[in-house]
């Protein structure tokens, strides 16, 4: 067994129950190399996840605090968490494309509003594939899917001038980054620097789905032809006009720019008890 998963996840919880070839496994170490190569511990995070392939996969694997939120209120409880716990207490949630850019996105904006010190790591797959392989809001438009046969026609969050990393480095988000799941310690390096900041930070994570995405929307089962098709995404060599090209790593970084929203608040109500009661 990977030496990661011995020293930071639940034995019942390895190995994962993922479609054989889902990227979402390297989602998932390339978040334990970061956490290793902090030098942090079990008792130093807290991990919160959301729904579908991703919030199924990672829930409740790691050996410390673990939550789970429902369609996309993973981000208010990790807010309340972030008020609550100790400042040196890491909080990462681990989510998918629904949870951050549909259902979720409403909170999700209010955490990087306000600047929340939470690391949130949106693993996509473009699309809603734990139900079957419908089309979500970062599905390529060029793409056929099981709830749109004849071609997608619905605008997405990544083409057509718009880019949801934009919408959130707008609202106030500290670190942002995007990266292909099997991309190499490069992307190790933006989830490091991201849990290190000590607002909010988001790194999305593309990774390829095997079995809907693969088998509907790019018609081939072969794991190495779906792997070289997302690898292509981010090398400009898709050679589809329907299709969003891509760019890896870093994508805005104004860390330390705003105050971190806990100690803000926590510094404030401290000034109004000492103006009701200068002498305590």
């Amino acid at each position: 067994m990977d030496r990661l998963a011995v020293k930071y996840l639940r034995p019942r919880k390895t190995p994962s129950t993922a479609c054989s070839g889902c990227g979402l496994g390297q989602v998932h170490k390339k978040i334990l190399l970061a956490i290793e190569q902090l030098g942090l511990g079990i008792n130093d995070i807290v991990w919160g996840t959301g729904i579908g392939c991703s919030g199924r996969q990672t829930f409740n694997t790691w050996k410390g605090d673990n939550f789970a939120g429902t369609h996309g209120r993973v981000y208010a409880l990790a807010t309340g968490l972030r008020l609550a716990l100790p400042e040196d207490k890491k909080i990462i949630l681990t989510v998918g494309d629904g949870d951050a850019f549909g259902i979720g996105l409403s909170h999700l904006l209010h955490c990087a509003r306000r600047n929340a010190g939470i690391t949130v790591i949106v693993a996509d797959n473009f699309g809603y594939q734990s139900t079957g392989g419908q089309y979500g809001y970062t599905t390529p438009q060029s793409r056929v899917t099981d709830s749109s046969p004849y071609g997608l026609t619905d605008p997405n969050w990544l083409q057509n001038g718009l880019d949801i990393l934009n919408l959130l480095r707008d609202a106030g988000a500290g670190f942002l980054a995007r990266h292909l799941s099997f991309e190499g310690q490069n992307a190790v390096e933006s989830i490091k620097r991201a849990i290190g900041n000590k607002g909010f930070s988001l790194v999305h994570i593309i990774y390829p789905c095997v079995t809907h995405f693969g088998e509907i929307s790019l018609k081939t089962g072969d794991r190495e032809a779906i792997f070289r098709w997302f690898e292509n995404l981010f090398d400009g060599r898709s050679g589809d006009p329907g299709t969003p090209a891509f760019k890896s790593g870093i994508f805005h970084d104004a860390v330390g720019a705003r105050p971190e929203f806990s100690a803000a608040l926590k510094a404030w109500t401290s000034s109004l008890r000492q103006k009701e009661n200068p002498r305590a």
